[in-house]
């Protein structure tokens, strides 16, 4: 069973970019996998892709802020960009199939999307920048077309199957957008940051203060889930680390540059009591706050 990526990693910011296979002379690329675990991460890439999933329950699928366990099957459409993945969460399954399609994002052309005939299929690929799933009654409606495909003689004919199944999935009155906005996708981050400028702002003028995750969820609109996920995927660090990170700073500026007694210096800097500022400290630093001060006493070393 394989659960080694099967494509490059870009980096953009701390979100991978996946590098698909995709050539600009290419219709589609599918992979029909199976695995133990879901081990590739949360990532992006500009193409549209179809995943199907099956023996998955309690597999935890991610697409922009939201975050969801899902069933044994589990079917989604992505595009623009969004930040999507699965993640193994409760799931014990050791045989998890999963097929994924991908096109390129001009694979059809607004001349042809413009057309009346494929209105509900535009409508569809517009959506994916949210994510759009479908539930079990839906899934089997496509099941067998999405096997017809990886069966098909020749890459035309998996074009026609491609077609056929965005066409069934286009018009299923049951597929459900899951993001909350197209914010995540690559074309537009200017919500994205802002949300993540307020909240980084509420804790730089809080952070001697209890922090709660429901405030800052609430100040960005969010469910606190799908914040912590959202704060995580933007600076790469869960929301207490990135508290603890700006305590620790100011209190290593205040180690070396003040005669203040580190017990002040703890609860200055907004820890609540000096045995888990000590053990925080050393666990980041290497050492305790008093052997960070000795120590650039003796070097005049500004850390």
């Amino acid at each position: 069973m394989s659960t080694t990526p099967l494509y490059p990693l870009g980096h953009v910011g701390e979100i991978p970019t996946e590098v698909t296979p995709l050539s600009e002379c290419d219709f589609l690329y599918v992979v029909d996998r199976t695995k133990d675990s879901f081990t590739f991460p949360v990532h992006r890439h500009a193409e549209f892709e179809i995943n199907f999933v099956e023996n998955c329950a309690g597999a935890r699928r991610v697409v922009g802020d939201s975050i969801e366990e899902v069933g044994d099957f589990d079917l989604c459409i992505v595009g623009h960009g969004v930040e999507h993945g699965w993640e193994q969460h409760s799931c014990n399954s050791g045989y998890i199939r999963e097929i994924t399609i991908q096109f390129p994002v001009d694979i059809f052309g607004n001349e042809m999307l413009r057309r009346t005939q494929m209105q509900s299929v535009k409508t569809l690929l517009d959506n994916a920048a949210k994510g759009v799933a479908f539930p079990m009654s839906s899934i089997m409606k496509v099941y067998h077309l999405i096997e017809e495909l990886l069966s098909a003689p020749s890459s035309f004919y998996q074009m026609m199957k491609l077609i056929e199944i965005l066409h069934v999935m286009a018009i299923d009155p049951k597929g459900r957008q899951l993001s909350s906005s197209s914010e995540a996708g690559l074309p537009n981050q200017s919500v994205s940051n802002a949300r993540l400028k307020k909240t980084q702002e509420y804790i730089a003028a809080n952070f001697r203060n209890e922090i709660r995750l429901n405030d800052l969820a609430k100040m960005a609109g969010m469910s606190p889930s799908s914040f912590s996920r959202f704060f995580k995927l933007r600076t790469g660090r869960s929301i207490s680390d990135y508290i603890i990170g700006i305590r620790l700073d100011v209190a290593s500026r205040d180690l070396v540059s003040t005669r203040t007694p580190i017990a002040d210096i703890c609860f200055n800097s907004g820890f609540n009591n000096v045995s888990n500022f000590n053990r925080i400290f050393k666990k980041n630093k290497g050492c305790t706050p008093k052997e960070f001060r000795e120590v650039y006493k003796r070097n005049k070393f500004l850390v």
